[in-house]
Parts: C-alpha cells; structure tokens; sequence
C-alpha cells in the first residue's frame, strides 16, 4: 500500500494532499485552512455532525483532478463560509483558507 503526502499550491496559500491507493480507486483529501475537500471514500454525514467544513468530489484519481472537480456535496458549516455545490474545489479550498 503507497500512501502520497503533497503540498498543494492555492492562490491564498498552501494545501496538504493526502493520496492512499485502496483496493479499486485511490482516497484522496486536500487539507487548507479550516477545511478540506474529500474524495467519495469519505462521508459527508460525519462531516456534518462533527461540524467540519467539508466538500466532497467523486469521479477522482489524483490531486489535480480533485483541484478541477465540482463540489457535489458540501457540508453545512461550509455552506456558512458561502461554499456551494457546484463550484469547484480549487475554489472551494481557497475560500477555506
């Protein structure tokens, strides 16, 4: 099992990407500021009741393609920062920071 550490570059700072190769897809998190972007392996109900400002993206194998996906879930605590579904998780991450 490989597990990838990265620093992901955002235009109001910096990221940490978390990459594990699972059996079939890989689990993917970027972590910045006080939030992060989650990869379909991950549960958005936990997120929400731990209160986290959360954003999930599916369809994802690497961190370049969760930077370009659209949020298709976010969490409400994210919701509060003005995070959407719909917008992409580049975008979203740099509003978390």
């Amino acid at each position: 099992m490989t597990m990838l550490i990265e620093q992901i570059n955002l235009e109001k700072g910096c990221g940490t990407g978390l990459k594990m190769d699972m059996e079939h897809a890989p689990l993917l998190v970027i972590r910045a500021g006080c939030g992060f972007v989650m990869c379909g392996y991950l549960n958005m109900e936990i997120a929400n009741k731990l209160g986290d400002v959360a954003v999930r993206v599916t369809g994802v194998r690497s961190f370049e393609d969760v930077l370009n996906a659209k949020a298709v879930d976010v969490s409400e605590a994210a919701k509060k920062r003005g995070i959407t579904a719909g917008i992409s998780a580049k975008e979203a991450l740099n509003m978390m920071m």
